[in-house]
């Protein structure tokens, strides 16, 4: 077995890839989106292929609403994986 079989048997025992996962999510977003929209940002969250974005503006909730398709192509370009299937912007 290689190491990475190794590590990936280690994830999935212990169930720590959801938070291996958020974490690569959240590097992506603030690389993907910028400090302009990170700075709005108030929290994600991972759950079921959908990622919740908390914001704190109105104005780029809806601004970023036309745009989620590319998001998430974005951030599953980022990730090297598709993991994401859709946005939620709350």
């Amino acid at each position: 077995m290689s190491i990475k079989d190794i590590m990936n048997d280690v994830l999935q025992d212990n169930k720590l890839q959801k938070g291996i996962d958020l974490l690569t999510i959240k590097e992506a977003w603030a690389e993907v989106m910028g400090n302009g929209v990170v700075s709005y940002t108030n929290d994600l969250q991972f759950k079921n292929n959908t990622l919740y974005v908390k914001l704190t503006s109105s104005v780029l909730r809806e601004e970023l609403s036309y745009g989620k398709d590319k998001i998430v192509k974005l951030l599953n370009e980022k990730l090297n994986k598709v993991l994401i299937n859709n946005v939620m912007l709350i």
